[in-house]
């Protein structure tokens, strides 16, 4: 019998939590599968973005160790973890985070996070040491805001074992407080997806902080050990299923640098049965006020919603973002959010394992999510393991695009089934502007059909030539930067917001731009794709139109409008001020 979405509207959390407790010591991966969509005929349309590869001759040339190369011993190996770009000087122009994990039997010397900073000519510098941020073990995930709005980003990043704050002292140099802002863990975590965002609207970043399995090292059974340590009759690493679930946390910031753990009052902590991975905080119904999205690995994923009284309610089962449209539990790993179909509310796109489809979900306006992806065409792949995604617009035609990128878990397994290759290519989905996709891997250019096992990306301007780069985590190789090369005389806008009220980074704010009597929404996010964290400019392709104006809605709860924004350059609006300088900006 085929469950639906609706169908599911009178199924309880409970039951559904009982359903994940059954199937947790069984297959180690999610066993659901989608049989792919027939490819329809090519459309013909020419696509006018160009991605190439552009890491090593910016400057990009350390590898992101992460576990094995031939094979991988235990799940910690092989999870990955995220990038960021972030204008951690306040120059105008987007620098370069790297996260980075080890190995089994010890760091080599090259293993670390890496800070880059943009030389504003296509190129960049390792400044690492000299900002205070090298580091070395098994990072995860990386989100970027301002908690003490100073007016310099901040960066927290998530490991397993301890996580960390780093505080941008604003000249060049960051500072670990970590045990100052009150966020030690008391014991060994595997922190995964992390957002700033401001879930009682009282101007300060607050965190939320999943966490992915508890593991130990001493403890894990090895590849071959049981059945959920074998995949397609190959031995290989355990888990995640078999193996006991994470405890999620959210973190008050109590505007004095430092932070309280109110998961237990809020009603995060009851949510345990399920393996957390990336987190997004927006306003999914637009009721004023940021809810939660985490998308969860071989059990159904989370949706708290904001009760407006410090405390959540988990709804992913009855709002249709928790499973698949059968009712089954998918390997959901990255998160794109956007608007596809220019309706003025964000809907989400979530990456999942191989023989799955990736899905893309509509929004009612109202937090109510309907699976579009038969009808939208993106089941048409399933080849692929895939993780970091976006929803963004690559060619500026006012449509937004999905991007995603690919890579196995198991390099073990290619040797037995070369179908189940390591390292993967990416893939575009071109908007055709009627609510389907068209999938372009090779006409999208070298940069996104060259094979690789990534795992993070971040979408941004690194160049400021208006229009979406891609920063992209390479397991064990060297990191991807796709520079975007459009041609013709497509326009655009972008949007910078600086909170006074609200949160300094703006984070939560939605931001509607009206074109060609259309409608399309973007919010400021502190994580999306996989465990990473994008250019915090909003980018709106605009096609032809040359006449744009856009709505804000602030997480303070003001709304502003401004009307015929200059267009093909970046507009800064301040809260409350409206249209302010830029930073560093040319466009030249």
């Amino acid at each position: 019998m085929i469950y639906t979405r609706r169908a599911f509207m009178g199924f309880s959390l409970g039951s559904a939590v009982a359903m994940t407790a059954e199937r947790m010591f069984g297959q180690g991966v999610v066993a659901h599968q989608a049989k792919p969509l027939a490819r329809p005929a090519p459309s013909g349309r020419p696509f006018h973005a160009h991605f190439v590869d552009v890491g090593k001759a910016a400057g990009l040339r350390a590898p992101t160790i992460y576990g094995g190369l031939e094979s991988k011993r235990y799940i910690l190996e092989s999870t990955g973890c995220g990038c960021a770009f972030i204008d951690y000087d306040n120059d105008g122009w987007m620098d370069i985070f790297l996260l980075c994990g080890t190995r089994l039997e010890g760091a080599p010397a090259e293993a670390t996070n890496r800070l880059y900073k943009n030389n504003r000519d296509g190129t960049f510098t390792d400044v690492t040491e000299k900002a205070g941020l090298r580091a070395v073990g098994w990072a995860s995930g990386v989100c970027i805001g301002d908690y003490n709005n100073d007016g310099f980003e901040d960066i927290f990043c998530t490991y397993f074992g301890q996580n960390i704050l780093y505080r941008n002292n604003g000249d060049g140099t960051f500072t670990d407080v970590t045990k100052a802002a009150g966020l030690l863990n008391e014991q060994t975590r595997w922190g995964a997806g992390c957002s700033f965002f401001d879930y009682n609207r009282d101007g300060h970043l607050d965190l939320f902080v999943s966490n992915y399995i508890r593991f130990s090292i001493e403890h894990a059974p090895v590849p071959g050990a049981n059945t959920n340590c074998n995949w397609k009759g190959v031995p290989v690493e355990c888990g995640p299923r078999g193996l006991p679930t994470g405890r999620h946390s959210l973190y008050k910031n109590n505007g004095d640098g430092t932070f309280t753990d109110v998961s237990q009052q809020a009603g995060i902590a009851q949510a345990t049965t399920c393996y957390g991975m990336t987190v997004v905080a927006a306003d999914l119904d637009e009721d004023g006020w940021p809810d939660i999205y985490v998308a969860c690995d071989s059990t159904p994923s989370l949706l708290f919603m904001n009760n407006h009284d410090g405390t959540f309610r988990e709804e992913g089962v009855l709002r249709g973002v928790a499973l698949s449209d059968d009712g089954e539990e998918q390997a959901g790993m990255g998160i794109g959010v956007g608007d596809y179909d220019l309706d003025g509310h964000l809907d989400l796109f979530k990456t999942h394992f191989a023989d799955d489809a990736n899905v893309l979900y509509h929004n009612d306006g109202k937090g109510n999510f309907d699976d579009v992806t038969r009808t939208s065409r993106v089941g048409v792949e399933t080849r692929y393991i895939c993780w970091g995604a976006g929803m963004v617009d690559l060619d500026n035609d006012g449509h937004p695009d999905l991007f995603m990128v690919t890579g196995n878990v198991y390099p073990e397994v290619e040797r037995t089934l070369p179908q189940y290759a390591n390292k993967t290519p990416r893939a575009v989905f071109r908007n055709l502007g009627n609510n389907t996709f068209e999938e372009l891997v090779e006409a999208a250019g070298p940069g996104v059909a060259e094979a690789h096992c990534s795992r993070g990306c971040a979408f941004g301007d690194f160049d400021n030539d208006g229009d979406v780069d891609m920063l992209i985590i390479n397991l064990n190789e060297t990191p991807s930067l796709l520079r975007n090369d459009i041609q013709g005389k497509q326009n655009w806008i972008k949007v910078k917001l600086e909170g006074v009220k609200s949160n300094r980074s703006a984070i939560g704010a939605r931001v509607l731009a009206h074109y060609g009597g259309k409608t399309q929404v973007q919010s400021v996010l502190s994580q999306s794709s996989f465990y990473s964290s994008n250019d915090p400019r909003l980018h709106f392709g605009l096609g032809a139109n040359t006449l744009v104006s856009v709505d804000v809605h602030w997480p303070s709860g003001l709304v502003e409008s401004f009307k015929h924004l200059p267009i093909n350059q970046l507009v800064t609006l301040r809260e409350g001020v409206g249209v302010v300088k830029n930073r560093g900006w040319s466009n030249t």
